[in-house]
């Protein structure tokens, strides 16, 4: 295949993916901004009301862990699937296979994208206005996705063979949820942990996001170079895996 023929593939796929997401619906892909809109009220009506929550401007501190987070969940989960649910795709045309969790990661970008517009709406609502530091959003986005792909071309491979694996991935989206300071402040979190919790790339993200948006801050070196490196580390290992097992795909699917 010429890259032409790639970047025609891909185009197709991402475009094949979110008409199938979003067919027979009647809000279509407005539900990308209703579900993070009903969830951050529900949220917010907890942590304010019934729990005593100080924080300033807590919308705007909540959405900047759901955004990164229920990005991760949907693109994960959607990921998984991939290849199980193109097999009829696979075994017609002759494409390259580690395209279609990549594809599928990359048609959830559009409920990012929504997201991210409502995430800076409620930033300027706030007050916060806008400062320099949102030029690195593209950045912080691009290694999220990076490493998304990675886990779904992991997961992906795995589903073929024991299809319980979606279910997995379910269940340590609920237990991430937990982990990853979406509901409160990093600083919170013990000094013995914090290394830890700050290796995880979408718990990065989310500080690194909060820094940007919420602090009107560059995000710390420290933190971002784990970013760079975990993001890198898994997509490869990823990548690695997915071309080692897809040789037997054909058989399971």
């Amino acid at each position: 295949m010429w890259r032409g023929d790639y970047l025609y593939l891909i185009e197709n796929l991402v475009v094949k993916d979110f008409k199938i997401r979003y067919r027979n619906m009647s809000l279509g892909v407005l539900w990308s901004l209703l579900n993070p809109l009903v969830m951050m009220t529900v949220y917010l009506f907890v942590f304010t009301q019934i729990f005593e929550n100080p924080m300033p401007h807590y919308p705007l501190f909540l959405l900047c862990g759901m955004v990164p987070f229920n990005f991760f969940t949907v693109a994960w989960a959607a990921g998984t699937n991939s290849i199980v649910e193109n097999a009829g795709l696979i075994k017609r045309v002759p494409v390259p296979r580690e395209i279609i969790p990549i594809t599928t990661v990359i048609s959830c970008c559009i409920h990012l994208l929504v997201q991210v517009v409502l995430l800076l709406t409620v930033a300027m609502l706030s007050g916060m206005g806008f400062n320099r530091y949102w030029l690195w959003l593209p950045v912080i986005g691009a290694l999220e996705i990076l490493f998304v792909c990675g886990l779904a071309l992991l997961s992906s491979a795995v589903n073929v063979f024991i299809r319980d694996t979606r279910y997995v991935v379910e269940s340590a989206t609920w237990v991430l949820m937990f982990l990853i300071p979406v509901f409160y402040d990093f600083s919170r979190v013990p000094e013995r942990y914090s290394a830890i919790l700050d290796s995880n790339p979408v718990a990065a993200t989310v500080i690194s996001l909060r820094k940007i948006v919420y602090e009107a801050k560059p995000p710390v070196p420290l933190t971002l170079f784990k970013l760079v490196g975990a993001s890198l580390t898994v997509f490869l290992i990823g990548l690695w895996f997915f071309r080692k097992m897809k040789p037997a795909f054909y058989e399971h699917i």
